[in-house]
């Protein structure tokens, strides 16, 4: 079978709440009561418990930080943990000044929730997101230069909302390229071998994050039909690649007119699922469904698929990425 290239999402229940919520209350667009005539647009419920709006901030913030990604290198893969990102940054907003803190909660999202103890809530959500079921790993760590002097009201908060300590490098760059690393193995318990090949030179802070995750089909495939089969990256380049298939596969199923794309969205253990976009048309560009990209919008997607029964076949996967975000951070939400 012909495969076009895909944009896949990986989505748990976590990264955009604790589960599914029935909507309730007015529709959206009824008239409220002492309004004028206008109508107002009813917050979803489920964007109301605080966890799940923090969830969704974090996610949007992903979306973002994927789309800066994906323009700088429009032909190459891109796979991020935006989670693991946000982390280090929600963290060292703590101790930020307010300019500095106001930058990091725009580009965060935070600016649109209400919430007197995000950092609380941020507990709770790395809680839920890292739970052992969901075989996602995930750790965050601060690097100041040596000569910094860190508030000392600043690593309490630290250690109880995020459960780290910040680190002060050595000056000797062997020496704390060795211990970061070595910090990165033990926090991904083997499973990462390393964070970085150098140290950044010229740094006064350093956010590091890392992330693992190893997804378990629900319904496993059968090895024996998986095969090499055609995989469209573009209209011009077809490369083979191992085909994974299910002449009965059972899945949640839908068609974006839109968007003009197929989207399918397996189940895996845990309570995660992973949603593939697949465009209509070989030389069909993603940048409009890169564009839609929102946690709304991911929300709605899990809400309108339906099951159903289908022949499927996806591309065995096995993604890895290393890399510096420097750039694309400091672009976000200027």
């Amino acid at each position: 079978p012909e495969m076009q290239a895909l944009a896949l999402l990986l989505w748990t229940g976590a990264l955009l709440g604790l589960g599914r919520c029935q909507n309730a209350g007015p529709e959206a667009g009824s008239l409220a009561p002492e309004s004028t005539g206008a109508p107002v647009e009813e917050e979803d419920p489920f964007f109301k418990v605080p966890v799940n709006k923090l969830a969704a901030a974090i996610s949007n913030f992903g979306y973002d930080l994927y789309r800066m990604r994906s323009g700088e290198s429009p032909t190459a893969n891109v796979l991020l943990s935006p989670l693991s990102v946000a982390t280090a940054l929600s963290a060292l907003s703590l101790g930020a000044e307010q300019r500095t803190e106001s930058i990091i909660h725009r580009a965060l999202y935070y600016d649109l929730i209400s919430n007197p103890d995000i950092h609380g809530t941020y507990k709770d959500l790395l809680a839920s997101v890292t739970a052992p079921q969901k075989n996602l790993k995930s750790a965050s760590r601060i690097i100041f230069e040596k000569k910094l002097r860190i508030k000392a009201s600043f690593i309490p908060p630290l250690e109880k909302s995020y459960g780290t300590r910040p680190r002060i490098l050595t000056g000797n760059s062997r020496i704390d390229l060795q211990e970061i690393n070595n910090w990165v193995q033990a926090q991904m318990k083997g499973k990462v071998s390393r964070s970085t090949r150098e140290m950044p030179s010229e740094i006064s802070i350093f956010l590091l994050g890392v992330a693992y995750f190893k997804g378990q089909w629900v319904t496993k495939f059968d090895s024996r039909k998986t095969s090499l089969e055609d995989f469209h990256l573009d209209e011009e380049r077809t490369v083979k690649v191992p085909m994974m298939s299910d002449p009965k596969a059972v899945l949640r199923y839908g068609l974006d007119s839109d968007l003009n794309c197929k989207i399918a969205q397996l189940p895996l253990t845990g309570s995660t699922s992973i949603i593939f976009f697949l465009p209509q048309r070989v030389t069909q560009n993603l940048t409009l469904i890169e564009e839609s990209l929102t946690s709304e919008f991911i929300h709605d997607i899990d809400r309108e698929l339906k099951t159903v029964q289908a022949v499927l076949a996806i591309p065995k996967l096995k993604l890895s990425y290393e890399g510096e975000l420097t750039k694309s951070v400091q672009e976000l939400k200027q």
